[in-house]
C-alpha cells in the first residue's frame, strides 16, 4: 500500500514528523571491561583488607595494654574481629552483589585462617630453618613475605570459594 492509498488521518504523515524519522534504537553502554571491573575488585578487596588490619591491629593493641589480656587471647579476639571487619568489608563492598550468610562466613574465616598460618609458616622457615633470628627477619618474614603471599592466597579463596564468582566475568585465574 503506498502513501497515497492510505485512509485519512493514518500512515507516517498522519504520525506527524517522528513517524518519519528512521527507526533508530538507543543501546546502552556496554559497561567497564573485565579488566576495569578485576581491578575494582582488588581495589575493594584491599579496602576491606586494611580497614580489617586496622581494625586487629588497634584492638590487639587495646587488649595487650589497658585491657591486659595476654598476648595469644588478645591475638585471637582482635584477628577474629579483624575477619568481621574484612568480610563486612567484602560482603558489602567488593562482593556487594553476592549473597551473605553464616556458612559464607565460615568459609571466609577458614581462607582467613590459611592467610594467618602461611604468615606463621613463613616465620618458622625464616627463623627455625633458616637460622635469620633477629626481630628484624622475623619481620620481614612474617609481616612481609608472608603478609604478601597470604593476601594472594585471601584474594584468591575470598573470590573462588566465599563467593564464587557472583557478578564477575572470566577469572583472574584464566
Amino acid at each position: 500500500m503506498s502513501v497515497a492509498e492510505h485512509p485519512a488521518g493514518s500512515g507516517p504523515a498522519a504520525l506527524g514528523e517522528a513517524a518519519a524519522q528512521p527507526d533508530v534504537r538507543t543501546v546502552a553502554p556496554a559497561g567497564p571491561g573485565p579488566r576495569a571491573r578485576f581491578l575494582r575488585e582488588v581495589a575493594g578487596f584491599a579496602t576491606a583488607g586494611l580497614l580489617a588490619y586496622a581494625a586487629d591491629l588497634g584492638l590487639f593493641l587495646w587488649l595487650r595494654g589497658p585491657v591486659g589480656l595476654d598476648p595469644l587471647t588478645a591475638k585471637a579476639l582482635s584477628f577474629l574481629a579483624g575477619c568481621s571487619v574484612a568480610y563486612a568489608g567484602n560482603a558489602f563492598g567488593a562482593y556487594r552483589q553476592a549473597a551473605r550468610g553464616p556458612r559464607r562466613f565460615a568459609v571466609f574465616l577458614a581462607v582467613n585462617i590459611a592467610g594467618a598460618l602461611v604468615q606463621l609458616l613463613c616465620i618458622a622457615v625464616s627463623h627455625y630453618g633458616l637460622g635469620f633470628t633477629s626481630r628484624r627477619a622475623d619481620t620481614v618474614s612474617g609481616a612481609g613475605i608472608g603478609m604478601a603471599i597470604a593476601t594472594v592466597l585471601r584474594f584468591w579463596g575470598t573470590r573462588t570459594l566465599v563467593f564464587r564468582g557472583e557478578g564477575r566475568v572470566g577469572s583472574w585465574t584464566g
